[in-house]
């Protein structure tokens, strides 16, 4: 697991542990687990087409058409 061990997993969770404190823990997992769902949403979704702008602009070319 990208050359961590178990003590230095378990280092690296108590520093976390002291510079967060407990009651901080469960607020930063939520935190980062709505981020990394919102991450794959975004991946995975087609980008959304503005269709309103593209009304806007037949409305207007066909206004301007009118008053020629």
């Amino acid at each position: 697991m990208f050359g961590i061990g178990m003590t230095e997993l378990i280092v690296v969770l108590v520093i976390i542990l002291i510079i967060f404190g407990a009651n901080k823990l469960p607020e930063i997992g939520s935190g980062m687990g709505r981020a990394i769902k919102n991450f794959k949403k975004a991946t995975t979704e087609p980008e959304e087409i503005e269709v309103s702008a593209q009304k806007k602009e037949a409305t207007e070319s066909k206004e301007a058409s009118k008053e020629s």
